[in-house]
Order: structure tokens, then C-alpha cells, then sequence
């Protein structure tokens, strides 16, 4: 699909109205990831599919997932449900999962409390929407959405908060290692005490759950599960043993920094700068309340921030005996899930579908095929009071990606009760110095520089008035001017983008048909600005 081609398209339907804005007009984007979806020649080598319905033909024909691996998925997943009240719709799914005519299109992300910023909701419907798209264009085989809960992730602080109106919600807690083992203890039914608006679905998650992925599984469930969603936590023995070779190569070989590296510096030969940084050791140490890199320092295996050290036969055993105490970083987490599931696409926001560009090599290496890359579905949620302020400024959707200084400056000046650029008298007061000044100039050569120097002053003198008069427009139109900002501003709260900002709650609060308009919404194949006016 060629993006630069795309033009505003306006939907509709009984509840809403919904335009695609070409992702370039919108200036979120990186040419790095434009040029990706767009098929730029020069990053083919990359990847093994475009981004594109066609592809995954040959992406099901190069997926060999073993009857071992799926027996293993298939028992891991049906006791990791164990404990919950399953849909019907997913009951189905936990048994397609044993059929090798069965694969799955996956989304992962961190576990943000009450589902943290909009992309979260919006990286799971466009998975389950590109899952139904398939089963349409191959009915032969079965597709199951994937939703990759980072249970075993370190960085709290990106997740122990979510903002709604304005307004930051945070928890803190001195809990330390995976995020998805913190306990729901006192400290967090204190923060739960600050947010008694929260829907329903997150307080029976919460209040029923004794950790953090407890009970993101089960709102998560609760949301999806009956358009066919499965959650995978990957923090398993089961799963880490399937990854043993790459365990070793990695802590023994260092083979996946080593081609990480060299794709890494082939896409920045390009111009394209690294979106992730390979390590020679690619694996966190995983227990409780610890998650902390392992380093190499001479003969034996360190574990940072620790009194841990191995050495190489202690090591060795370790991953033979526990290799759920392996945990693997950005470089190999999606190696790690191409392992455990019989995948066939990834979606993920722009700088991580690119990012798995630079480990093509490692995928190679390990006779692993790279999945389809796709990029979430992006967009922005206008509520109607804020559909009136566009009118009445007379913009179109595009115009909410336009910068506001920009703007300003035009605005002002085409609605000013009078010329503050001052440009007419501009010219005329420099052609009168520049005439007298040559005239001048046949008296005494030096006055003609006399005139010019006083030309410079005069027109900097106009230019001060000129400023003045503009400031005196702006405050003349100041209602105009708010209206516009506040308008950006719910596009970008503070420069960010709505949907990287703001909580579904905003939204699911006042209309519990909010999900479905994004299900009706969104084409995770349609690469556009999704404006959806509610």
C-alpha cells in the first residue's frame, strides 16, 4: 500500500463518524517506520513479508511448529486458565490451539495498571480485528489472537500510573523484580482508594486478584475474551525449556549480539538509527524480587546488583534445572515468543515493529522465520464538545496535527482588523532610504552608507510595532486562540499524543459501547490516523 496515496476517508455509521488521515500529514511518524510499511526497497533485506494480507501464505507455509511445542502451549495455556470462568469463545479457542492447522497473530506490552494509555486497548483490538481478517482471507486454517502479558518485566515506574482528565493516578510500592509477581497488597488498596470511578471490570479484577498479572489477566479477559483473546504469560518453567539452546549460545557464544550488531550497523549504513541496543548477554537473572542483569566478568557469570556468581558449569546445570530464571531482554523476547507459539504476525507500535529489523539475523541464525510485522491501528477519539470546537474554528480533521504556533501566526494575520506584518510599509520605507541615499550620494559618497544604516534602524523600529500590533490581534482574538489550544491539546496533551496519554476510562466511563466502535473502526491492514468522532 502506498501511504503517500491515501487520501481522508470519512465513515460512517448509526453511532459515529471515523476519517483516515494519511500517517505522514500527521507528523507522529518516523521515516524509519513509514519507509517500512511503505515497502522501501532498501529495507527488504530485513524482514521476510510485506506488511500485507498476501503475505501470510508463505508465512504459514514456513511456520514448522513442532507437535511437541503445541503439546506444550496447549497444556501450559489450559492450566494458566485454570482458575478462570472461561467464555465459550475462548474454550473454543483453548482447543483450535491443538490443531496444527491453528496459528496465532500476538500483541504484547506491559502490564499499566487499569490498562495504562488508549494504544493498549487499541494493540489488542487490532489484533483480534487482523485475526478475524485472516480466518476471511484463509478459511482453511484457524486464527487465534494473542494478548503476551510482559509479566517479566523490571521497569515499575513506566507502569504505576495512568492519567484521566488531566489527572495522574499513581501507585507506589517498594515491591522489586517482575512487575507481574508484585502483590496487590495495603499499599495498593490505598491507591485502589483514590480511584472509586474506576469501571467495574477493574475493580472485581483487582479486588479478586493477589498480583498485578492476576489481575490483568482476568480484566483482560473479562474486555476480550469473547472476541476469541488468549493471554499468554510466557514466565513459565514449560515455555523457558523449549528456549535452552538459545539460553546457552547466548550466555556462551554471545551469537545473537554478535548478528544483532551486524544488522544494526547494515540499517545505519542507511540512514536508519537503532531502536534497540543488543548486549553480548542478552538474559536478566529472574527469581524472587530479582530481576538483574547476568554479565560476564572473566570465567564467571555475574548477576548485577547481587552477590550472585556462577561459573560456567554452575551455569550450565542452572539452565538445565531452572530455566524459568532465565529471562530474555528486547533483543531476544521475540525470538522467545516465535519459540512457544506457532505465530504468524506481530503488532506493535512504530518503533517496535521496526526494531525486530535488526534482528533478522539473530532469527536466521536459529532457523527461525520472522513473522508478518504490522503496525497497531493509530488513532484519536474526539468526544463531541470537542467536534463543535473544530467547527466552529472551521477545521478539518488533518488540521488537529498541525502545530499550534504555526497556526497562530497564520490565523492572526488572515483574521487581523488591520496588516501587523506591516509588509506594504516595509517596502515603501526601504525604497524611500534606498532613493535618497543614492541621491545623497552624489553630495558625499558616505551618506549613502548613512542612509542605509538609517534604513536598518527604521525597518527595525516597524518590526517592534509590528510585534506589538500582532500581540494586540492575539489578545483581540485570545478566544479563538484558546479554543485552538484547547483543541490540540486534547489531540496532544502536552505534545504527546492522545492515545499514548490518556486512559480508556476517559471514554468506557460514558459509553460501554466504546470497544465495539473501535472493533467497527479499525483495519489493522488500512495503515491511517483513525479520527473517531463518537
Amino acid at each position: 500500500m502506498n501511504i503517500s496515496s491515501l487520501l481522508s476517508k470519512i465513515h460512517h455509521s448509526s453511532s459515529m463518524e471515523y476519517h483516515c488521515i494519511d500517517l505522514r500529514k500527521t507528523n507522529q511518524f518516523s521515516d524509519f517506520f513509514l519507509d517500512y510499511i511503505e515497502g522501501k526497497a532498501e529495507l527488504r533485506p530485513f524482514y521476510n513479508h510485506l506488511p500485507k494480507i498476501e503475505s501470510f501464505q508463505k508465512a504459514i507455509e514456513q511456520k514448522h511448529f513442532s507437535d511437541t511445542h503445541r503439546q506444550v502451549l496447549c497444556d501450559t495455556l489450559t492450566a494458566q486458565y485454570s482458575e478462570i470462568e472461561l467464555f465459550e469463545e475462548e474454550k473454543l479457542q483453548l482447543q483450535k490451539m491443538a490443531d496444527s492447522k491453528t496459528f496465532t497473530v500476538t500483541t504484547g506490552h506491559q502490564m499499566n495498571l487499569y490498562t495504562g494509555p488508549l494504544y493498549f486497548i487499541y494493540k489488542i483490538v487490532s489484533t483480534i480485528r487482523l485475526a478475524e481478517k485472516l480466518r476471511e482471507a484463509y478459511p482453511d486454517y484457524h486464527f487465534v489472537p494473542i494478548y503476551w502479558m510482559a509479566t517479566e518485566d523490571h521497569d515499575f515506574d513506566e507502569i504505576n500510573y495512568f492519567k484521566l482528565d488531566g489527572k495522574k493516578y499513581q501507585w507506589n510500592t517498594n515491591q522489586s523484580g517482575a512487575v507481574g509477581n508484585f502483590e496487590l497488597d495495603a499499599s495498593f488498596k490505598e491507591f485502589a482508594k483514590t480511584v472509586p470511578f474506576a469501571a467495574d471490570v477493574f475493580k472485581d479484577a483487582y479486588g479478586s486478584s493477589k498480583t498485578l498479572k492476576e489481575a490483568v489477566r482476568k480484566y483482560v479477559h473479562e474486555l476480550f475474551g469473547r472476541k476469541g483473546l488468549l493471554i499468554v504469560d510466557a514466565q513459565e518453567a514449560s515455555f523457558k525449556s523449549l528456549f535452552k539452546e538459545v539460553i546457552r549460545e547466548d550466555l556462551f557464544s554471545h551469537t545473537p549480539h554478535k548478528e544483532a550488531v551486524l544488522k544494526t550497523e547494515s540499517l545505519e549504513s542507511l540512514g536508519y538509527g537503532g531502536q534497540i541496543f543488543p548486549r553480548e548477554i542478552n538474559f536478566f537473572y529472574l527469581d524472587e524480587g530479582v530481576r538483574e542483569r547476568i554479565e560476564q566478568q572473566g570465567d564467571e557469570y555475574v548477576v548485577l546488583n547481587t552477590e550472585l556468581r556462577f561459573s560456567r558449569s554452575e551455569i550450565e546445570r542452572l539452565i538445565e534445572e531452572h530455566p524459568e530464571r532465565f529471562s530474555p531482554n528486547v533483543v531476544l523476547r521475540p525470538l522467545y515468543q516465535e519459540t512457544i507459539l506457532p505465530n504468524l504476525a506481530y503488532l506493535g507500535g512504530p518503533s517496535e515493529t521496526v526494531y525486530w529489523l535488526q534482528l533478522k539475523g539473530v532469527f536466521d541464525h536459529f532457523k527461525v522465520p520472522v513473522p508478518v510485522l504490522l503496525p497497531r491501528n493509530f488513532a484519536l477519539v474526539l468526544e463531541p464538545l470537542f467536534e463543535k470546537k473544530l467547527k466552529q474554528l472551521e477545521w478539518e480533521v488533518e488540521d488537529l496535527f498541525q502545530d499550534f504556533d504555526g497556526w497562530k501566526k497564520s490565523f492572526v494575520a488572515k483574521h487581523a482588523s488591520i496588516d501587523v506584518s506591516l509588509e506594504n510599509e516595509r517596502t515603501t520605507l526601504a525604497s524611500l532610504y534606498e532613493e535618497k541615499g543614492k541621491e545623497a550620494k552624489s553630495l558625499e559618497k558616505s551618506l549613502e552608507q548613512s542612509f542605509e544604516a538609517a534604513k536598518v534602524r527604521s525597518l527595525k523600529i516597524l518590526d517592534q510595532m509590528s510585534r506589538k500590533l500582532r500581540k494586540a490581534e492575539e489578545r483581540r482574538q485570545h478566544i479563538s486562540l484558546e479554543r485552538a489550544r484547547a483543541i490540540l491539546d486534547y489531540a496532544a496533551p502536552g505534545g504527546t499524543p492522545q492515545e499514548r496519554v490518556v486512559n480508556m476510562m476517559q471514554f468506557y466511563l460514558a459509553d460501554d459501547e466504546f470497544l465495539e466502535k473501535l472493533y467497527k473502526a479499525f483495519d489493522p491492514l488500512d495503515y491511517s490516523m483513525i479520527v473517531i468522532e463518537l
